[in-house]
Order: structure tokens, then C-alpha cells, then sequence
């Protein structure tokens, strides 16, 4: 019986393309996790414990993605071709300007980069690069990264799913991060929360 993986990359189809394009973002955010991490400040004046849940709650959505594959490759549900290849197209762009946003978000943090809610000595209130559009552009990165993952690789439930999940982990981390930086900055932070959304950008 031929194997669907192979039928797609002997034809080249959107899914391998994808699935190339994933596997180099996800490396990518590997390498921006890495190097965040090494250039960020070892000791912090304040430390969250509950953002560790949150964590854990969008890493369990991942898992579900991944845990749950479509066997063939094929579409996440029907469709005609040429929405298939417009689907493709817009699922690598997604994939690839999730890792922009990450590395940007990385670079303006600098030494305060950290992978649970803290505040360091010294801390700054970043709102300039893609802090200025949203709050927390990481977490859009890494929910970007969700989407096109379940987009290309998962079943429709199963992307739901880990959607539902991940959102509750997001929920957590931000509300226990921001209760750190309303502590440090005060209303300083509140007029900066007043002006620019959370995750997600306003298009208007």
C-alpha cells in the first residue's frame, strides 16, 4: 500500500511544503528559546509560581495537536484546490511571522526574557517594537505556531482542542504576569494596558 507521506513529497503537494516550512519555524523558535535564555538575567526580584501552570497548559496544547495527526495529509476538512493552495500559502505565512514576532519580542527584552511571569531587578517596562501593538506578542507568536501547526497537521478536533487548552494557559500567564508589572509599575502600566491589547491587535 503507498505511503500518503511519500505520494505528497514525490508530488510536491501544499501539505509537505507546509510541513517543511513548520519544521523550520519550529527549529527557529527552538534557537530563539535557546539564545533568550542564555542572554537573560539569572535572578529575579519577583517570581509568579502560577504562570508555571499556564506553561504547562499551552504546552499540553501543542501535544494535542501533535498527538492527534491527520494519517494522509490531506486537508483539515473538504475543500477544492485552489482553496487548499490559498490555505497552504496563508499557514506558511503564519508559521513564518509568528518567528518574526518571537524574535522581535526576544530582542526588545533583552536580559529580562523569562519563561514564567518575574521581575528583575532593575526592570523596564517595554513598550516599544511589537510590545507597542500588543502586550504580550510572544504569546501571539506561540499561539500563531498552534494554528499552523493544526492547520497542517491535525485533526479539526483535535486543533480545537488544543486551541481551547492553550487559551486557558495564555488566560493564566497573563493575568499572573500582569499582576507582577501593575505591582512594579503601577499606573504607569495601567495606561499602557489602556491603549494596547493583550494578545491580540486591533485592526482598526
Amino acid at each position: 500500500m503507498p505511503n500518503p507521506f511519500l505520494m505528497q513529497f514525490k508530488m510536491g503537494g501544499p501539505a509537505l511544503l507546509d510541513v517543511c516550512v513548520l519544521a523550520a519555524c519550529w527549529v527557529g523558535f527552538g534557537v530563539i528559546l535557546v539564545i533568550g535564555k542564555r542572554g537573560a538575567t539569572k535572578t529575579d526580584a519577583k517570581r509568579s509560581p502560577i504562570s508555571h501552570l499556564g506553561f504547562l497548559l499551552q504546552l499540553l496544547g501543542y501535544a494535542i495537536c501533535f498527538a492527534f495527526p491527520r494519517p494522509d495529509l490531506s486537508p483539515i476538512v473538504p475543500m477544492p484546490r485552489v482553496t487548499e493552495l490559498l490555505l497552504s500559502a496563508v499557514i506558511a505565512a503564519m508559521g513564518v511571522i509568528s518567528i518574526g514576532i518571537c524574535y522581535a519580542a526576544a530582542r526588545a527584552l533583552g536580559k529580562q526574557w523569562a519563561l514564567v511571569a518575574r521581575v528583575v531587578d532593575d526592570h523596564e517596562l517595554i513598550t516599544g517594537g511589537p510590545y507597542s501593538h500588543v502586550r504580550n506578542p510572544i504569546y501571539l507568536a506561540m499561539f500563531g505556531m498552534l494554528v499552523a501547526t493544526g492547520l497542517t497537521i491535525s485533526r479539526w478536533q483535535a486543533l480545537l482542542a488544543g486551541i481551547l487548552v492553550f487559551l486557558i494557559g495564555n488566560e493564566i500567564r497573563i493575568r499572573s504576569e500582569e499582576k507582577l508589572l501593575r505591582e512594579t509599575f503601577g499606573s504607569k502600566f495601567d495606561e499602557y494596558a489602556s491603549r494596547v491589547p493583550a494578545v491580540f491587535p486591533r485592526l482598526f
